[in-house]
């Protein structure tokens, strides 16, 4: 089991997300929950209805997952360079610009939700397979510390909280 990182080994940005990861959680376990949970809550809504956003300016619900799967990718990635020893900073990155030119709108949502499925197996094969000194290797990433396992904690808080607005913002719209 992957344990929770402590508040040095992240970005005080990042708290929020690990909040919502239950205190004595398996984060690998969590992640491969949250694969199911992707399909069931997505899969409420039609190919029709994935391009619904619950207000102006906002990100539709196929821009949400797409956004989802954009952050885990950058994530796993700065897990990735983190646990093999990199010392040069990682860049942050602008999620709307992300957004912007993703172009999920062009696809579909069984397409996204394809993705997202690959990515995540890729997520828990990179986690599952870590040595322990690797979780705990400290890197710098958007200006701010970033170890491993606190980047895999970000990734499983990071896709609740998109959880959370889809069930409060979009899923009582549709």
């Amino acid at each position: 089991m992957i344990q929770r990182p402590s508040p040095e080994e992240y970005n005080p940005y990042f708290e929020n997300y690990l909040q919502l990861v239950p205190e004595h959680a398996d984060v690998l376990e969590l992640l491969q929950k949250q694969q199911q949970e992707v399909v069931q809550l997505f899969g409420r809504v039609s190919e029709g209805e994935a391009d619904f956003a619950y207000a102006p300016g906002k990100w539709t619900v196929k821009e949400l997952l797409g956004h989802m799967v954009d952050t885990e990718r950058i994530m796993a990635y700065r897990a990735l360079c983190v646990a093999r020893g990199e010392q040069a900073p990682l860049p942050g990155f602008e999620e709307n610009l992300y957004v912007q030119n993703g172009h999920f709108q062009e696809r579909t949502l069984q397409s996204l939700l394809a993705e997202h499925q690959v990515v995540r197996e890729g997520t828990l094969a990179l986690f599952q397979n870590m040595p322990a000194q690797a979780l705990t290797r400290v890197g710098n990433a958007n200006g701010g510390p970033a170890t491993a396992r606190a980047l895999a904690f970000i990734i499983a808080g990071h896709e609740r909280h998109h959880f959370n607005i889809l069930k409060e913002r979009y899923l009582v719209k549709l």
